[in-house]
């Protein structure tokens, strides 16, 4: 465990001045009432639209606080951050807005539209570095650039003036909802955000209860403050690519675990259901870790009911690329997708009986890999179904065992699954 040596909480005055520093440089970003929530939960239910940020996240609210404070000589050696995704770009960005060279380093692997909207952002101010396979390996790489050329490192969320900056979200949310939040539902990946925004209404709106969300696969603050100490996960999902982190921050951990009522965590599953439901239902856009809050409210729902709630959705940096996957791990999560091993018998008729006799008439095979074996009595099939409603699985299983075929359900046995999904 990382030692710190004083408590740090974010006064009032120094977010207030992070919001004069702010002033014309980011986007005082929506608070727009939700009717599709609102209605399914029976609830006042609002939404902070960060989503619809410069850089389409609040990262750049604290990025541009933390570099606009430097040093003349500081801004002249340059800053440098490690980072695959919304931090690059708030740096990258706030580099370029005022002037300052940035050095960003990012794994190997990133996608080229993150790498390429790090480069708009930040235009001639920016040099990216790609190297290492994951976020860990361009951060040693960074912090060791740091240290050979006497640049500053920008931290995505323990730092001071990053929390302060993030502290502005609470600011807004306060200035323009009229009546008193009963409920306040954010994302948690590092804790920075969590940390300012709980900060500011734990001074200006003491009622409120703050609820912080994160990843079931990343659940890196609620392990902490159940084990009293900030504490690095072994392993993590990765999905939740902008809130997925094995450690919290020292400052974070402290200030969340005086702050926050609850923290909770949501599967990648509903997470991805969240944001489909997001788009089809009312045209939001969302990365994952922008659906977070929306998709804890189903954890609340009867203290929800009839009260004043502000889900914060932190950001809409979503690589198209992945919307097949977020639908797959959606159907999967509502019992609508299943995958099976299915041994035919190597006769005539076999996979016609299957087809006929066992599949439902709203059953779809979405995937089936299937080669004769000569040799063999039986010939293994992969196969992917999709229902219309969860509760054609169980005729299906049924009608497979009274056929007294010989399966695996594989949703169930993740070492196998995983070569699927």
């Amino acid at each position: 465990m990382r030692e710190i040596t004083q408590t740090y909480f974010p006064s009032l005055e120094n977010i207030k001045a992070a919001q004069t520093i702010l002033k014309g440089i980011v986007t005082h970003t929506p608070l727009m009432p939700n009717f599709t929530y609102s209605d399914k939960f029976g609830a006042k239910i609002t939404f902070k639209r960060e989503d619809l940020q410069v850089v389409r996240s609040y990262k750049i609210r604290g990025a541009y606080n933390k570099i606009s404070g430097l040093s003349i000589e500081e801004k002249g050696s340059g800053v440098v951050c490690a980072s695959a995704g919304n931090h690059a770009q708030g740096v990258a960005h706030s580099c370029y807005l005022l002037k300052v060279k940035a050095t960003i380093f990012m794994p190997a692997p990133t996608p080229r539209q993150k790498v390429e909207q790090v480069r708009f952002f930040g235009k001639e101010f920016v040099e990216i570095v790609l190297v290492g396979d994951t976020f860990d390996d361009a951060q040693k790489e960074a912090i060791s650039f740091c240290n050979k050329h006497s640049s500053i490192f920008i931290p995505p969320f323990d730092d001071q003036k990053v929390i302060e900056g993030q502290g502005t979200v609470g600011l807004e949310i306060l200035e323009d909802c009229g009546n008193p939040i009963d409920y306040l539902f954010l994302p948690i990946g590092g804790g920075g955000l969590a940390s300012g925004v709980a900060s500011v209404f734990k001074t200006l709106s003491p009622q409120t209860k703050i609820i912080g969300v994160e990843p079931a696969g990343a659940p890196a603050m609620k392990n902490s403050i159940a084990l009293g100490k900030n504490t690095k996960l072994d392993s993590i999902d990765k999905f939740v690519d902008g809130a997925a982190v094995q450690q919290v921050g020292d400052l974070t951990f402290e200030i969340c675990r005086k702050h926050l009522d609850a923290v909770v965590t949501v599967p990648e599953g509903l997470i991805c259901s969240t944001m489909l439901e997001l788009y089809n239902r009312d045209a939001i856009v969302v990365e994952p870790a922008g659906a977070l809050s929306v998709a804890a409210l189903g954890q609340f729902a009867e203290e929800i009911k009839g009260k004043n709630t502000v889900c914060i959705l932190s950001g809409s940096n979503n690589d198209i690329s992945r919307t097949e996957e977020i639908r797959e791990r959606s159907l999967l999560y509502e019992g609508l997708k299943h995958y099976f091993i299915v041994r035919f018998p190597q006769r005539a008729g076999a996979l016609k009986e299957f087809l006929v006799e066992v599949l439902g008439p709203t059953d779809d095979i979405v995937h089936f890999e299937y080669t004769k074996k000569t040799a063999r009595e039986k010939g293994p099939a992969l196969i992917g179904i999709e229902h219309q409603q969860k509760a054609d699985f169980d005729g299906l299983m049924q009608r497979m065992k009274e056929k007294d075929l010989n399966f695996e359900y594989l949703n169930e046995k993740p070492d196998l699954f995983g070569f699927i999904v």
